[in-house]
């Protein structure tokens, strides 16, 4: 896979720190706004990146790469997303990969008449301990419970109390708890258990966005809370709590560091099955050979998971009455 990267923020940084980690992907271009013409000459510098753009429509028309990877902000996800699917590009595209349902429902239609693979960055289901949480799941019995909590003081709340409006806390740019944060948790959930029966979002809203909130999702046998906070700190854990045993997620549901397996009587299980020591190796190391090898089916199955994250997140955004975008 030959990559052509659109951004060139904290995301990009960190993903271009571990890239060579990862076989048969060569990162070709970097884009980036003309205020960071700087910065970019020195990210090219550093990693050998061989074009550096400010322009991109520019940036579009260079055959030398076959897929771009969105990691501007997330207001911009649809715009960047669409502009490469109709070059011809394929698209990986960072969470959350747009702002509603319908601007996604959008790009995959497109992603489709282009014959292009359009897949989602989120680093969670591809985790070597988020396929042993799965994997485990059998042995537990019925569940009942399952809680994640994924809070942290944002850097930029202090600003957001002053009145200055950053992207983090910005509605109109896709920010907030909900968006940032426990979107992780709601891959972690859905990707286990599927589409639950009910949403219910209930947000600590201060000029219009979620600072922080609890999303309870229903699953009829089992209930599901997942907690986001952006205005405070707190233990982040998360777990799952069924009639045989139980699972502690140790660490953010991003990254899912540690596990703890209990079942019955038997001693608790530590569990460290992730393979590499960065979270975006293993995701991107799938993501090239979905497209090197034009995985269809791999690629429909993820985006149908995205699809659904979106729809549940909708349906969260309408239950708080937040309008973002």
């Amino acid at each position: 896979m030959k990559l052509g990267i659109m951004g060139s923020g904290k995301i990009v940084e960190e993903f271009l720190s571990i890239v060579d980690q990862i076989e048969h992907i060569e990162v070709v271009s970097l884009l980036g706004t003309p205020r960071s013409q700087e910065k970019l000459g020195k990210l090219a510098q550093t990693y050998n990146i061989e074009q550096i753009y400010t322009d991109r429509q520019a940036f579009l028309a260079d055959d030398n790469y076959d897929t771009a990877y969105v990691a501007v902000p997330n207001h911009l996800h649809y715009e960047f997303a669409k502009a490469a699917l109709e070059a011809g590009k394929h698209v990986i595209c960072e969470k959350p990969f747009t702002l509603n349902l319908a601007q996604l429902e959008e790009l995959v239609a497109l992603s489709q008449a282009k014959g292009r693979i359009l897949i989602e960055a989120i680093t969670t289901l591809y985790l070597g301990n988020y396929q042993k949480i799965r994997e485990s799941l059998a042995d537990l019995g019925p569940v009942r419970i399952v809680s994640c909590n994924y809070s942290q003081y944002s850097s930029r709340y202090d600003a957001f109390k002053a009145g200055t409006i950053l992207p983090a806390f910005d509605p109109e740019k896709g920010g907030g708890a909900l968006m940032d944060l426990n979107i992780y948790n709601i891959h972690f959930v859905l990707g286990l258990f599927g589409r639950p029966k009910g949403v219910h979002y209930s947000a600590t809203i201060q000029t219009g966005i979620d600072t922080s909130g609890i999303l309870f999702l229903d699953y009829g046998d089992f209930k599901v809370s997942c907690i986001a906070a952006k205005d405070c700190a707190g233990p982040i854990r998360s777990s799952i709590q069924a009639e045989n045993g139980a699972i502690e997620v140790v660490g953010a549901t991003n990254t899912l560091p540690e596990l703890n397996i209990q079942l019955g009587n038997k001693q608790t299980e530590k569990i460290q099955a992730n393979q590499y020591n960065h979270r975006m190796v293993a995701e991107f190391k799938e993501f090239c050979r979905i497209i090197d090898q034009n995985d269809q089916e791999v690629a429909r199955e993820q985006i149908a998971h995205s699809l659904l994250v979106m729809e549940i997140l909708e349906a969260a955004q309408q239950s708080a009455q937040l309008e973002l975008g």
